[in-house]
């Protein structure tokens, strides 16, 4: 058998949910698979431009989202895998191919007989008017309404603006592995529990050290263990290894984001915020910058109290490596916890089904099994069927929980298979986050949130009931995508749902009633801190995006910061601009905004559900009926509106961080 017809992507998995073959994939089908699929979508692309058939919708729409089967299934399990288990082999084909698909982009929505073709079409409902008046957005957002000249420079553009991302993206892992803090005394990790110590040996055996402990670093600019770690020079160098990732990054960034604005200008918009802007439900730069600018006072001055506060039981000026480490010891004083009591009641599978399973169960009636003799793409995956109330199947959820120095930092959400009606297609999606495995393994209430805020996103691309791939699950604008998987997070401190999950994992014993209620009066505490990190980082996205002239990326970032009013010395930025992968590498460019734009609709929407009744049937029906299952096919805000009944507050999210 050739090697081409040996290669498992030139056909349609035969596999439940056409799941991919992991089992039979190797790094070698990866290139000839993407070759023959970008050949094979471009041939698909010129029987349809050159059709002598007058253009319909079936024949021009509906037959481009027919087209590119092969590269559609190689793309989404390489980039997966390139995220979430990469190796130099990966690295290698991703270097070339990227710039290729960029080129291959290019080649579809710059074909002017294709454009005139789409320009054509006459829908015949509103279903297909909405997807035509989409396919002509894309398009024109893509340059097809420019000149030949401007078209050539347009193409330049992409092409080595998806290198750069690639080198970003490989770079950052790189710093990020190699800057693990390495410990030989024990008695440095002073703070820590058995078992997390215990981790840490693990992890160093892991990386292929004979001794001592490996502290790896998360993506964020907070590293977990700086809230229990006495030992303060280990907890500044944890810091500083922290935020002094990406060096490498620093000349290619601003490369980046003076590409970003070239291309923008030449599409017709003053900047890439605009560019981005015009197709999100913020719909202009100036609503983002007055909802910012409404942000910002309020919450610098809370964090400048808290930052008194820390000071005045710390007995010295904070450092931005002690912030963490004497929060936990005023919330310890002022509600009587501290995370290293709460972490046995919060074991990895009695979260898991007992808590982000349960919470879907009781809310939308789906019920969840494992199928062992289902493969994913790495050992640590697990692969979980997924059944409507009635018994019928809803598709696969893929859960890849543990943190590995092959896998990016971050916890996110992929599809594997889109629902689509057209296709007659159900969904498998598949959650990553970065959880440090241990036995048993114990998670923080930040990690607790985490697996229910990305599931939350696995809902929403497996409730999808759309006809058209285009508009599959979380395929709506950014600022909206992170509305539904922060909705989930309520249901984390749920008095029912936290009562089933959260149980000793050696005696089974549920969490005293008396923790419950000082660990959810706990989540109030710090949110100063905790809005400015996140501000600082937004800020800092939209000043790269709006401000950028030229200049040294780190000088360009301490005035950016300044001049937002966001400076605090101990108050970093949840990413500075080297290591700030949504930005550079993610697709969140002008729109690290959008986490809270969405928690607006997030925090209006758990108001709903509280008015009515909380955990009950009804509510999640509406939900997932009104919203969820709507995908991008119709306007983002107008699904909103639909199931709330009115236009979006922003009171409910202002008195949820402390901001009134």
């Amino acid at each position: 058998m050739t090697q081409a017809a040996a290669n498992p992507f030139l056909s349609p998995s035969s596999l439940p949910y056409r799941l991919p073959p992991f089992h039979e994939i190797t790094e070698e089908h990866y290139a000839p698979a993407f070759e023959q699929g970008m050949a094979e979508h471009l041939a698909e692309i010129a029987v349809i431009a050159d059709n002598p058939e007058p253009p319909t919708f079936e024949n021009t729409i509906e037959a481009l989202e027919r087209s590119g089967g092969l590269l559609d299934r190689v793309s989404t399990v390489f980039f997966n895998q390139a995220s979430s288990d990469t190796t130099p082999g990966v690295q290698e084909i991703q270097k070339d191919v990227t710039p290729k698909l960029s080129k291959h982009s290019d080649a579809i929505h710059l074909n002017a007989r294709l454009f005139a073709r789409i320009r054509a079409v006459q829908a015949a409902d509103e279903a297909e008017q909405w997807l035509l008046d989409r396919y002509l957005t894309d398009f024109t957002r893509a340059g097809a309404v420019l000149g030949e000249e401007d078209q050539a420079r347009l193409r330049e553009l992409n092409e080595e603006l998806s290198t750069l991302a690639t080198t970003f993206q490989q770079n950052l892992l790189a710093d990020t592995n190699a800057r693990a803090i390495t410990v030989d005394d024990v008695a440095e990790l002073d703070g820590l529990s058995p078992d997390a110590v215990q981790g840490l040996h693990e992890t160093a055996k892991e990386r292929g050290l004979d001794a001592g402990y490996l502290i790896t670093l998360v993506l964020p600019t907070g590293q977990p263990a700086l809230a229990e770690l006495t030992h303060r020079a280990l907890r500044e160098r944890i810091h500083k290894a922290s935020t002094g990732r990406g060096a490498d990054n620093a000349e290619l960034i601003t490369r980046i984001a003076r590409l970003r604005e070239e291309r923008a200008r030449l599409l017709g918009y003053a900047n890439h915020a605009e560019y981005v802007l015009a197709d999100q439900t913020a719909g202009t730069t100036q609503a983002v910058a007055e909802m910012l600018d409404r942000l910002v006072p309020p919450a610098v001055a809370n964090a400048r109290k808290e930052q008194s506060d820390l000071e005045e039981i710390a007995g010295h000026a904070i450092q931005p490596w002690d912030w963490s480490f004497y929060a936990e010891k005023v919330c310890k004083a002022r509600y009587d916890i501290d995370s290293a009591q709460m972490r046995p009641y919060f074991e990895l599978n009695s979260v898991l089904s007992r808590g982000v399973f349960y919470a879907a169960q009781r809310l939308y009636g789906i019920t969840f099994r494992e199928r062992e003799d289902l493969q994913g793409y790495h050992p640590d995956v697990r692969v979980f069927e997924v059944f409507n109330e009635d018994g019928s199947p809803l598709g696969l959820f893929l859960g890849d929980f543990f943190a590995r120095a092959s896998k990016r930092g971050g916890a996110w959400m992929n599809h594997l298979v889109k629902q689509s009606a057209l296709e007659g297609t159900r969904p498998v999606v598949v959650n990553n986050l970065n959880i440090v495995k241990g036995e048993p393994t114990l998670l923080t209430f930040d990690e607790v949130n985490t697996m229910f805020h990305e599931f939350g996103h696995a809902l929403h691309g497996l409730f999808s009931d759309v006809r058209f791939p285009r508009f599959s699950g979380t395929a709506v604008p950014r600022d909206f995508v992170e509305y539904p998987s922060q909705v989930n997070e309520m249901w984390a401190t749920d008095p029912e749902i936290l009562a089933n999950y959260a149980k000793h994992y050696e005696t089974g014993e549920p969490m005293p009633r008396e923790l419950v209620d000082r660990m959810l009066e706990s989540q109030k505490f710090n949110q100063g801190f905790a809005t400015v990190e996140y501000l600082a980082a937004t800020l800092l996205d939209w000043a790269w995006h709006t401000a950028y002239t030229g200049g040294d990326a780190e000088a360009f970032e301490a005035e950016a910061l300044r001049n937002a009013g966001v400076d605090l010395p101990a108050v970093p930025p949840r990413y500075r601009s080297t290591y700030f992968a949504h930005i550079w590498s993610s697709g969140y460019s002008a729109g690290y905004y959008s986490y809270i734009w969405s928690e607006v609709l997030d925090a209006d929407t758990v108001e709903w559900f509280k008015e009515n009744g909380g955990l009950r049937r009804e509510n999640g029906d509406r939900f997932r009926q009104r919203l969820l299952s709507k995908g991008g096919s119709v306007d983002a805000l107008t699904a909103f509106r639909d199931f709330r009944g009115r236009d979006p507050r922003i009171e409910p999210l202002l008195t949820r961080r402390g901001l009134l």
